[in-house]
């Protein structure tokens, strides 16, 4: 909040008045609940190595995506949703729901992040061939059906430790800030109830655009995801070098 209200129109506003602020208008600050297991891990398999050893930084665009899912209470069940995020740009490249958690739910996720990276029409994006996809051990992604559709996109899998969140963090903390921010009873993206998984998908829409274009991250200088990779861009393409790396560098 303070930094927001820094880059839009208050410069000079400090972190008490923005705490007394918050406290007379009845707002707290994000408080993440705790997390809730929804995925059925795969025994006995051969998995993917983990490439990423906890190392949840690159230094460009599709080196690196990550992938998870989580779930969201409706009436008489659950409705699924699953991110693939981009690790550079904590960027959520796409989004799929289902009320079933099985391969077919993840790999339309999956193929809705390619599809958004081609349409982008930039020779810098083009296929992800070579890039890392980083999960969990879940049966979802270790099939082989998803492990054939990755070989097929020129995606490298990297599967984490069974029953370690901390192997796959940047996509859990995703998970924790939209089960937080977006579906939580008091959250500003939600009109009423979430009876249904068309409610939930409402939410979704509202809340990836908020988070892609608006949310600011302390990973990333305090910036948006879509503004630090047009800030990546600016810089590789050679338009406006100075700026754009002295904003990266900021």
């Amino acid at each position: 909040m303070l930094v927001w209200l820094q880059r839009n129109g208050f410069p000079d506003i400090s972190k008490h008045t923005v705490d007394r602020l918050m406290r007379v208008a009845g707002m707290n600050g994000l408080v993440r609940g705790r997390r809730t297991t929804t995925t059925i891990r795969a025994k006995d398999k051969i998995r993917a190595k983990d490439l990423l050893n906890r190392n949840f930084y690159t230094d460009a665009p599709n080196k690196v995506w990550v992938t998870d899912f989580t779930y969201v209470p409706i009436r008489g069940r659950f409705a699924y949703v699953s991110f693939v995020i981009d690790l550079f740009s904590r960027r959520i490249l796409s989004w799929a729901s289902s009320t079933s958690h099985d391969t077919e739910f993840v790999e339309q996720a999956l193929q809705l992040a390619l599809w958004q990276r081609r349409i982008e029409q930039k020779a810098h994006v083009g296929p992800a061939f070579g890039t890392i996809h980083h999960s969990d051990a879940g049966s979802e992604y270790t099939s082989q059906r998803y492990t054939q559709t990755l070989a097929m996109e020129g995606l490298v899998p990297s599967i984490g430790t069974i029953g370690d969140a901390f192997d796959n963090a940047a996509a859990e903390t995703v998970m924790g800030l939209f089960k937080n921010e977006a579906v939580a009873k008091d959250s500003p993206f939600r009109t009423g109830s979430l009876a249904t998984k068309a409610d939930v998908d409402d939410v979704v829409v509202e809340w990836v655009h908020w988070y892609n274009n608006d949310r600011l991250h302390s990973t990333l200088g305090y910036r948006a995801p879509v503004e630090f990779e047009e800030l990546y861009y600016d810089e590789m393409s050679g338009s406006l070098p100075d700026e754009a790396a002295s904003k990266l560098a900021a």
